[in-house]
């Protein structure tokens, strides 16, 4: 049964392979001129005005969360949608529960102003 595998380890080992060697290659062949200059951060085409490892605000991450979570809603609904017709009036009601409960947590979040951004 192992026998049957023996190319799938191949075609990793040659890609690990081609990958590695295509590093080394472009490490030895490629030209090293470091200049002061290129080695600047760059921003936009300003300098750089505060440092990199600023913290951000909570409120940064709480949106990002709040963004997974209602893009999640979209991921279920698909799938759902997809074989609405065989999966009868029990999935119906579940999926509007569904809905309801992820309004009224919208609604929640709204109401405290979590996704206000000044």
């Amino acid at each position: 049964m192992l026998a049957e595998y023996w190319p799938v380890l191949l075609f990793i080992v040659i890609a690990a392979g081609v990958g590695v060697a295509l590093l080394v290659f472009g490490l030895l062949a490629g030209p090293t001129r470091p200049d002061p200059e290129k080695l600047t951060p760059y921003e936009c085409g300003f300098e750089p005005f505060e440092d990199a490892r600023a913290r951000f605000d909570v409120r940064y991450y709480l949106l990002a969360i709040l963004f997974i979570i209602f893009d999640l809603e979209v991921a279920f609904l698909f799938p759902w949608a997809v074989v609405f017709k065989q999966i009868g009036m029990v999935a119906m009601i579940e999926m509007g529960l569904f809905l309801v409960l992820l309004i009224l947590g919208f609604a929640y979040v709204w109401k405290k102003g979590a996704l206000e951004w000044e």
